[in-house]
C-alpha cells in the first residue's frame, strides 16, 4: 500500500497508508486525519475534502474535471496545487504524495 503524508491545518503530519483505489478524501477519513471533512461523502459538492498537493505529484494527477474545478472557486485560498481529495484515488504512482490541508477546514 502506498504512504500518503496528510499535513493538517495545525502542521502536525500523519504518515497513513492507503489501499489501492481509495480515494484521498476517504483515506483520510479512514485514518482520521484532521481538516478533511468530506461532507458531501465524495460527491464533488461541497470542496471540504480541499488540499494542496505537492509539485512532485501533481503532475501524476489526472486533470480536474469541470465539476471539480468549479468547487474550487469558492475556497479562500486557491492555489495552483489545489484539488478535492474525494477526486483523488489512490495508485502505486501516488507513493508518498503529500497533502497539506487548509486552515479553513479546522
Amino acid at each position: 500500500m502506498p504512504t500518503v503524508v496528510f499535513i493538517d491545518p495545525a502542521g502536525h503530519t500523519h504518515n497513513v497508508q492507503a489501499p489501492i483505489g481509495r480515494t484521498l478524501m476517504q483515506v483520510a477519513l479512514d485514518n482520521g486525519v484532521p481538516g478533511i471533512l468530506g461532507d458531501c461523502g465524495g460527491a464533488c459538492s461541497c470542496a471540504t475534502c480541499h488540499g494542496y498537493v505537492d509539485e512532485g505529484h501533481a503532475a501524476l494527477l489526472p486533470p480536474r474535471s469541470e465539476t471539480e474545478v468549479f468547487m474550487l472557486e469558492g475556497v479562500p485560498d486557491l492555489r495552483p496545487t489545489s484539488r478535492l481529495c474525494c477526486q483523488l484515488r489512490v495508485t502505486e504512482a501516488l507513493e508518498g504524495i503529500t497533502v497539506q490541508l487548509p486552515d479553513e477546514q479546522v
